[in-house]
């Protein structure tokens, strides 16, 4: 058993370490969910709490097939997200049952002004661009995520982290996206922080707005059913 676990365990490390990674905005970074094998990496290495907040439970398995099929669809998606959307960060992470997803992260600096919700003019085209993107990939379910630096209290930064996060929801339906394709939009104030609140350049990165696409209960059964492309 235990060679098993390391024989599993050595194969993600080596499709981990087989993936090309880019920094910057408006291009892919992260592992690449064709590589995925049925969930196992995610559940080796995805058990972050950020992982575990994305998509639902869902009612059936999924096996070593359709999680490459899903990983393989996410890829497009990412791809498409990353041409699409210049000015934003797209990433591919795991979810909750260990699935690929594609993270997109808007620095609020690009939607929003200091400790304000409204979109900015310039962030509007770029809302714009990521909707076409959603419109085409129904089969993803959407969560939105806001966030704050730690500037400030709890009573300011929650209640401006939940109104940032519905203003990028509200445009999107603005925009055409249906309202059944995003599950949840949740404010988390200054928590889940991502760089060095120490620092006015930590603490920008820090106000942002994650989007999470995911693979739906009907993605899930494509894949099942050998359908998904």
């Amino acid at each position: 058993m235990k060679k098993i676990k390391y024989l599993t365990l050595g194969m993600c490390v080596a499709v981990v370490c087989s993936c090309s990674t880019k920094a910057g905005t408006g291009s892919i970074i992260g592992a690449g969910g064709g590589a995925v094998i049925g969930g196992i990496l995610g559940n080796i290495i995805g058990k972050d709490s950020k992982a575990t907040a994305i998509g639902a439970a869902i009612g059936s398995a999924v096996g070593a097939g359709s999680g490459a099929l899903i990983g393989k669809h996410m890829d497009k998606v990412a791809a498409e997200t990353a041409a699409q959307v210049e000015n934003a960060k797209v990433e591919t992470v795991t979810d909750a049952n260990g699935l690929s997803c594609v993270k997109v992260t808007f620095d609020s600096g690009i939607l929003f002004k200091t400790g304000k919700y409204d979109l900015n003019d310039a962030s509007k085209n770029e809302l714009a661009n990521f909707a076409e993107v959603l419109k085409k990939n129904t089969d993803c379910s959407v969560d939105i995520q806001g966030y704050t630096d730690n500037v400030g209290s709890d009573a300011v930064n929650n209640p401006l982290s939940q109104n940032r996060a519905e203003s990028v929801a509200s445009y999107l339906k603005q925009k055409g996206v249906s309202n059944n394709q995003l599950k949840n939009v949740t404010g988390f104030g200054a928590s889940n922080f991502v760089a060095d609140n120490s620092t006015e350049a930590g603490r920008q990165q820090n106000r942002r707005v994650e989007v999470y696409m995911y693979a739906s209960e009907a993605m899930i059964n494509a894949a099942n059913s050998g359908t998904l492309r």
